[in-house]
């Protein structure tokens, strides 16, 4: 069999793979933590499940149109409205089977071969090589610590060149948890003003999971200016727990939604009609929950840095949002002298029982990412283990 070679130019998902080995490990027996999954270990809320049931029980079990139904385009539209103070019309708006379709779609409809696609790194495992498949390519552009793993305008300027066409943004990051402020975006947008050709997709996935000390504040609320080239993409998976539901929407500017419709019709065509009921309870509802989620998340985030912290060889610098932390482990590898962070995650699950990811997938070596999705008991189960792991070594 002769396979497309564009399949042959990726990776599995590493956050996907490391999961289903931690849970193959478990069926066969052992006692194994997975904090690889991002996804929040609440159940979804009830007034939302009840709103599904009520739609199966309505009989909305037939497809809606591609873009999604009227109704939740218009809870997204008053949510933008509400959260973000954008104001987007329904021929705006797409909705897809999650966040990641969206940007995936975005990226089909934006991206040709020889074109370039900026990246800040550390970043989602996915964006590399959704642009692969284009035919395109990722510039990873390395962030720092000192510039709390944020790009910085000079950054952004000196990756620029005439194959540049796409600039894709995560925030809050998965997996630093690096929020970009409104003065980091108007630096940011003193830069694309002179470069007009250049598309900007912001994935602000986790815009409820966050706790900086500015309020959150998207690309396109703090420089208006660059609404004709700007792609907001969101969903409700993280904020309210409804990861397996699998909506996510975005708005843009109207001929890249058109694209994106039409391209979204030949692969998936709707995202499920009663997940999409779902998410018009869970974006009009009350937001009770997400308030008690974020505060959780952001409680667990200051046991698991300080614990972090303390472990020999590992350096973690907490960030403003998302449920993950991200040390850098650079130290414990020449400590313990082992090749790399994949190395040593394979040596976490296989001796210690604690499934983590390498920061390689997030183009960043040197680094682990732990997701804090889980309850203190687990979480302290799981870093005692990591503890003694490396101090046997």
């Amino acid at each position: 069999m002769r396979l497309a070679q564009r399949v042959q130019r990726i990776r599995p998902s590493a956050t996907v793979s490391i999961t289903a080995l931690a849970a193959k490990l478990r069926s066969e027996g052992k006692d194994i933590i997975a904090l690889s999954v991002g996804e929040p270990d609440f159940p979804t809320p009830e007034h939302i499940c009840a709103a599904a049931c009520d739609a199966i029980k309505r009989g909305e079990t037939k497809y809606t149109v591609v873009d999604g139904s009227p109704d939740l385009k218009q809870a997204i539209i008053e949510k933008f409205r509400r959260d973000n103070e954008l104001a987007f019309e329904p021929d705006q708006i797409l909705v897809s089977c999650g966040a990641k379709q969206a940007c995936f779609n975005a990226c089909l409809a934006l991206l040709e071969a020889g074109d370039e696609v900026i990246v800040p790194a550390p970043c989602w495992v996915s964006y590399p090589d959704m642009v692969r498949l284009t035919g395109a390519e990722p510039v990873i552009v390395h962030t720092s610590a000192e510039h709390g793993h944020k790009m910085t305008a000079e950054q952004l300027r000196g990756a620029i060149n005439e194959a540049t066409r796409v600039l894709i943004v995560n925030s809050p990051c998965n997996p630093t948890g690096a929020t970009y402020t409104r003065a980091d975006w108007n630096a940011l947008a003193e830069v694309l003003l002179d470069h007009p050709r250049i598309f900007v997709i912001t994935d602000d996935i986790y815009e409820h999971l966050h706790w900086g000390a500015e309020p959150f504040c998207s690309l396109l609320s703090a420089c208006p200016d660059l609404g004709a080239r700007v792609l907001t993409v969101n969903g409700v998976s993280k904020t309210y727990a409804m990861t397996g539901w699998r909506v996510g929407y975005c708005a843009g500017p109207v001929p890249l939604i058109n694209a994106m419709t039409t391209l979204q019709s030949q692969s998936t065509t709707n995202a499920c009609s009663i997940s999409q009921a779902a998410a018009i309870a869970a974006l009009t509802g009350d937001q009770a929950c997400v308030a008690e989620m974020r505060a959780e998340f952001q409680d667990r985030q200051s046991f698991v840095v300080e614990r972090l912290n303390e472990l020999p060889g590992f350096h973690c610098r907490p960030g403003d949002g998302s449920f993950y932390a991200f040390p850098d482990v650079r130290e414990a590898l020449d400590t313990l002298a082992v090749n790399d962070d994949v190395t040593l995650c394979e040596q976490i699950l296989a001796e210690a029982g604690v499934a983590l990811v390498p920061g390689t997938a997030f183009s960043a070596p040197g680094h682990l990412r732990l997701s804090f999705a889980a309850d203190r008991k687990t979480l302290t189960k799981a870093l005692d283990r990591m503890g003694d792991f490396l101090e046997t070594r």
